[in-house]
């Protein structure tokens, strides 16, 4: 079972992958990504959906149990999102995600071959 301070990390990065404006941070989409959708002439809004919705966690997945890594397929190409927790500047890691008045969380989609 996950101690208290990784059950609260993963309840944050669920919420903030859900856009969730309580939790701050910043969403990116790679340039594999933006050209994938323009390719395919879809929206954004679509692939945020889609990581929104990611649900499947696996000891294979989610080792430390932060709910911050997960794989899915989009128009035929493997993807990945990925959460980091920074501090207020951007510049360097939080000391202390589950503080959300010193944590600023990076979204980033991106294809598997930019990983």
């Amino acid at each position: 079972m996950a101690s208290p301070t990784v059950q609260r990390i993963a309840e944050l990065n669920d919420q903030f992958r859900r856009c969730d404006p309580s939790v701050p941070g910043m969403r990116f989409l790679t340039a594999g990504i933006i050209e994938l959708l323009e390719r395919h002439a879809v929206d954004c809004d679509e692939i945020i959906q889609i990581v929104s919705e990611f649900n499947v966690f696996t000891e294979d997945n989610d080792t430390h149990g932060e709910h911050d890594f997960g794989t899915f397929e989009y128009l035929g190409e493997n993807c990945f999102w990925k959460i980091d927790a920074y501090d207020n500047d951007y510049s360097m890691g939080s000391d202390d995600p589950t503080d959300l008045s010193k944590t600023r969380r990076v979204l980033t989609i991106m294809l598997a071959e930019e990983w």
